[in-house]
């Protein structure tokens, strides 16, 4: 009896998964500098718009639900933002750790691989922070009789009293996550494919309480000048606190997690024989 063969809209197997996020990865570190900076800024702000949803969203949600519960409807909605990403068309950092598994595979060099990172990660940061401004301009903070500014500045104060050591776990923890979901709309045949396989990871991570470095770009920020429009003072609530306790732990543990835990264990499994072949 002969074999089936697969139709075009089958989802492709984990090997053709691998084969196609080296491939991809590729074509990522040749973007051009000014396209692959603004797909950056794109990121950023998506991931933003994300944040901006979960934190409306779950403004007054601990009156009314209990804390599993409200963090399960923020992670919901903070889905938004990586189907922006992966739909629309943009860079993001924490994704492109993937890129790794083209890195292992002597596809591209540690010099590109670094280059992409870093540009991403610039721009990631520039939309984040234009979206932030953005949003203060519109006073949404003080919507709800000012309790949507008030979520917002706890959410931050939150993460900026993180101890080091746990930041880097739970920033490991969140990109292993979202680097799932990026690895599973490999996978994907169509739009709503790659929705479906976005939501689950996604809200995952939100649920735990996993930190993300791209989506704190827009959450610490927000919160430290909605603090300072509001009159309100919160100890620790601080830029040096957000860099130090926060962002650079984080973005050690989302590189750990995307690039480790993810990428280089799948190109362990499905491309280092292959390459070793070619």
């Amino acid at each position: 009896m002969a074999e089936s063969t697969p139709s075009p809209s089958d989802a492709l197997l984990p090997p053709a998964m691998a084969a196609k996020a080296e491939a991809l990865g590729v074509a990522k570190v040749r973007l051009p500098l000014l396209p692959l900076f603004l797909l950056a800024v794109l990121a950023g702000a998506f991931i933003a718009l994300g944040a901006v949803f979960a934190t409306t969203v779950t403004t007054g949600a601990a009156g009314t639900m209990s804390w599993g519960l409200a963090r399960l409807l923020g992670g919901f909605v903070f889905s938004l933002g990586l189907i922006l990403v992966v739909v629309a068309g943009a860079e993001l950092f924490t994704g492109n750790n993937l890129i790794v598994m083209a890195w292992a595979g002597r596809k591209i060099g540690t010099g590109a691989l670094l280059r992409n990172w870093i540009v991403v990660y610039l721009g990631n940061f520039t939309g984040a922070l234009a979206t932030v401004g953005i949003m203060l301009l519109t006073r949404q903070h003080e919507f709800a009789g000012g309790d949507v500014g008030r979520h917002a500045i706890a959410i931050a104060a939150h993460k900026c009293e993180l101890e080091f050591v746990q930041a880097v776990a739970l920033g490991a923890m969140g990109n292993a996550l979202v680097c799932l979901a990026v690895w599973l709309c490999f996978s994907a045949r169509s739009t709503t494919d790659k929705v479906l396989a976005i939501v689950f990871p996604i809200t995952a991570f939100v649920a735990a309480g996993f930190e993300h470095s791209v989506a704190n770009m827009y959450f610490v920020p927000s919160g430290i000048l909605i603090a300072g429009d509001m009159d309100i003072t919160v100890e620790g609530l601080s830029w040096g606190r957000f860099f130090a306790s926060n962002l650079l732990p984080v973005t050690l543990g989302n590189i750990l997690g995307g690039s480790g835990m993810v990428g280089a264990i799948y190109w362990l499994i499905y491309l280092r024989g292959r390459d070793a072949d070619t």
